[in-house]
């Protein structure tokens, strides 16, 4: 793994308590779609996502085998979420999504500690 070096690299901020809501979204996916699966969730994240009220911050992890897609997101509430994932806009990248996967589900989630 290479080490990071320079400025701070900027993306979701873990504290606990946290002030805001928490999502992680996990995909099944295969090597060969991962990366398809991967430009569909930029390109949400670029033209849709990243725009609605209350959103913070998002990273997208893959692991090695590329099977699996790991989303964690962070927004202001749990409705400014509620709201995005209702917009019919998102039920469309939802659809992409999930032909482009065997399954995936957001999860809200509360953070209870931290390290580091």
């Amino acid at each position: 793994m290479p080490k990071i070096t320079g400025p701070k690299i900027t993306g979701p901020d873990i504290t606990s308590p946290s002030p805001c809501q928490t999502v992680i979204t996990t995909f099944e996916t295969s090597p060969g779609t991962c990366q398809d699966l991967l430009d569909a969730l930029e390109e949400a994240y670029a033209g849709f996502i990243s725009k609605q009220p209350g959103f913070i911050a998002a990273g997208l992890h893959v692991n090695d085998a590329q099977t699996r897609i790991a989303n964690y997101s962070q927004w202001q509430s749990r409705e400014d979420f509620q709201a995005m994932l209702r917009s019919e806009e998102m039920r469309e990248h939802n659809r992409r999504f999930n032909a482009l996967c065997r399954s995936f589900e957001p999860v809200l989630y509360d953070v209870a500690a931290t390290y580091g």
